[in-house]
Formats: C-alpha cells, sequence, structure tokens
C-alpha cells in the first residue's frame, strides 16, 4: 500500500512564503516522476510543478520565478518552495506520485496525497 502525506500549508499573506512537503511511503519498486496540482474552489486540478526522476523540472507559467520543486530521493520526499505567494494561489494542493510497483512489470501508478489547503490574503 502506497501513502503519500502532506504538510506545510496554512495561511499567509500574499508576499509571504510557504515550504509544502510530501513524503512517499510503503511497498514499491522505484518513484518515477514527483509533483504538486493544485484545485481552487470551483475550478478544475491544474498542474503546478512537476520532477522527473532524473531531476527535470516543469512549471506552470503562472508560477514561474516563484515557486520551486525538488525531491530528495534517499527520503522519497519532495519538496515545494512557494515564494511571493499571491491571493490566486490559494488552493487545496495535492501531491502526485507516479511509482513502478515491481521491478518486473512495465506498469507505473499514479498515486494522490489527501491534499493540504495554502490561503493567501490580499
Amino acid at each position: 500500500q502506497v501513502q503519500l502525506v502532506e504538510s506545510g500549508g496554512g495561511l499567509v499573506q500574499a508576499g509571504g512564503s510557504l515550504r509544502l512537503s510530501c513524503e512517499v511511503s510503503g511497498s514499491f519498486f522505484s518513484i518515477n516522476a514527483l509533483g504538486w496540482y493544485r484545485q481552487a474552489p470551483g475550478k478544475q486540478r491544474e498542474t503546478v510543478a512537476t520532477v522527473t526522476g532524473v531531476g527535470t523540472t516543469n512549471y506552470a507559467d503562472s508560477v514561474k520565478g516563484r515557486f520551486t520543486v525538488s525531491r530528495d530521493n534517499a527520503k522519497n520526499t519532495v519538496f515545494l518552495q512557494m515564494n511571493s505567494l499571491k491571493p490566486e494561489d490559494t488552493a487545496v494542493y495535492y501531491c502526485n506520485a507516479i511509482i513502478k510497483a515491481y521491478y518486473y512489470t512495465p506498469d507505473y501508478n499514479h498515486y494522490w496525497g489527501q491534499g493540504t489547503q495554502v490561503t493567501v490574503s490580499s
């Protein structure tokens, strides 16, 4: 059973910073890509930032230059450093992991965390 546990959300004023963490635990062979997504009230879930197994990162245009995604492979953890936060960054942030369950299977499965609320006040 694979679990993703997020932490680090909260309430911050515009211009402030937060750091989200997501630890992946359980039984699996390897983790491929890790990423952060968010969903604001009344909107669809959107990609915020992703990082591949070799460290290649990708960001939504709306967060480029403000957010930084990183991973600690030894701890199976992904981070999202969020700086210069804006009210429009307010959303529930979800961690995602693409995981290979067994070495002998080519299949990868997506797993999601429970979400952590980020609220940015103006």
